[in-house]
């Protein structure tokens, strides 16, 4: 999986910006079922927001991590409390990305 270029990053940033969250991390942290929602998530889109709550135990920047390299995403931005994440959909990728 290659790194997203800069230029990308702020692609997706800005599409993201009318996106609501569709996942919530709480405070069990990243369990199986978060992956399952994060997996169903991707069904629908390629670009989700994952909103991290006040009792989720793990720092925002290393759950963003964890949750990328589980699900193998890329995280595009961690803003504030927010995580946001892009997979490309491998049949049918409904987002092009710029060069």
């Amino acid at each position: 999986m290659e790194e997203l270029t800069g230029r990308q990053r702020r692609y997706l940033r800005g599409l993201a910006n009318q996106l609501k969250a569709t996942v919530y991390l709480g405070k069990e942290g990243i369990s199986q079922a978060v992956k399952g929602a994060v997996e169903e998530a991707y069904t629908h889109r390629e670009l989700i927001k994952i909103r991290l709550e006040k009792g989720c135990p793990i720092e925002r920047h290393e759950a963003g991590e964890l949750l990328a390299k589980a699900t193998g995403s890329h995280l595009v931005q961690v803003l504030g409390h927010t995580l946001l994440l892009y997979r490309r959909h491998p049949e049918e990728p409904v987002l092009q990305l710029p060069d």
